[in-house]
């Protein structure tokens, strides 16, 4: 993906508010052996683009002063209640630098699997996105993972998948994370209806009486 940036000459909190006003997003690239830049985007181009997962964990060329240049998207602050980009960050990518990225974990194949279809269970996915190190040309769009050999009471964790070549899992807490769960779907047990009391007998309804 690409977009076009502009070189932004003032800072500042009051600097920033004015250039929201006018329907520009302020931001920074930083990273490798420059300065860090101060640039500002469209805000419509951008709010667009930041709707797109390949915009979150690809490569993006920008395009800035005629002449383009590759960046990762690092952080990107909203407005907490306005439909709004408040400031952006990029890296600039270096082809010889090992990068760590998040990128979003595509699952397929869980409704073939046994779990689902025979073992009456239900998949969850507890992770969506996976932090890795690898050199820029190796970072992928997204990682798959094939769900159909799954079975009841197994849990999918990420030493058990196959991470693109040249991509190593980047540890943060957790060593060998779950990535999906499988558990069996409890059956609903419906309680019989209790009967109903028998209705007072007649003929002591009227006993006494003559």
């Amino acid at each position: 993906m690409n977009f076009v940036a502009f070189e932004r000459a003032k800072q500042g909190t009051g600097a920033s508010r004015r250039l929201r006003i006018t329907g520009r997003t302020p931001g920074i690239v930083y990273g490798g052996t420059a300065e860090p830049l101060l640039i500002e985007i469209d805000h419509n181009a951008l709010w667009h683009a930041i709707k797109k997962e390949a915009f979150h964990a690809s490569i993006l060329e920008m395009e800035l002063a005629g002449k383009t240049h590759k960046v990762l998207l690092r952080d990107l602050q909203m407005h907490p209640y306005k439909q709004q980009i408040l400031h952006i960050d990029f890296q600039r990518v270096e082809a010889k630098t090992r990068m760590t990225v998040k990128v979003p974990v595509h699952y397929s194949g869980e409704e073939e699997s046994p779990a689902v279809k025979t073992e009456n269970c239900l998949v969850n996915h507890v992770v969506t996105e996976l932090t890795v190190s690898c050199f820029p040309a190796d970072i992928p769009e997204f990682i798959a993972v094939d769900l159909s050999g799954l079975k009841k009471g197994v849990s999918l964790h990420v030493k058990d998948i196959t991470l693109p070549k040249g991509v190593k899992f980047v540890v943060k807490g957790q060593e060998n994370p779950v990535l999906v769960t499988v558990a069996a779907i409890e059956e609903e047990v419906v309680a019989a209806p209790v009967a109903a009391a028998a209705p007072a007998d007649a003929k002591g309804k009227g006993k006494g009486k003559k």
